[in-house]
């Protein structure tokens, strides 16, 4: 049987999805426990329709945006920490 989803949480979705713009689709579709197939559809009906789910208003779409590039910029920080960390334990010996 399939299940079946309220439009509150699809609009719930949709707003996640879109306040992830560092996430892709089926990254965001795993963490909110849905098949991917599920949201993409959503997404892309939103897209038809000419929708855009921009939260609460474009600070917070510009908060995002800068929390992606933010995390990213840690992932290579930590990155480079563990290459940094490895040359240095293979010097030492």
């Amino acid at each position: 049987m399939a299940r079946q989803f309220t439009e509150q949480f699809k609009k719930d979705a949709l707003s996640y999805v879109h306040n992830h713009s560092d996430l892709s689709i089926n990254a965001c579709a795993r963490n909110l426990g849905i098949s991917t197939n599920i949201l993409h559809g959503w997404v892309k009906k939103t897209k038809e329709r000419g929708e855009v789910h921009r939260g609460s208003g474009n600070n917070e779409s510009n908060e995002a945006k800068e929390n992606a590039r933010l995390r990213k910029e840690l992932r290579d920080t930590k990155d480079a920490l563990e290459i940094l960390k490895k040359a240095i334990s293979i010097l030492g010996d």
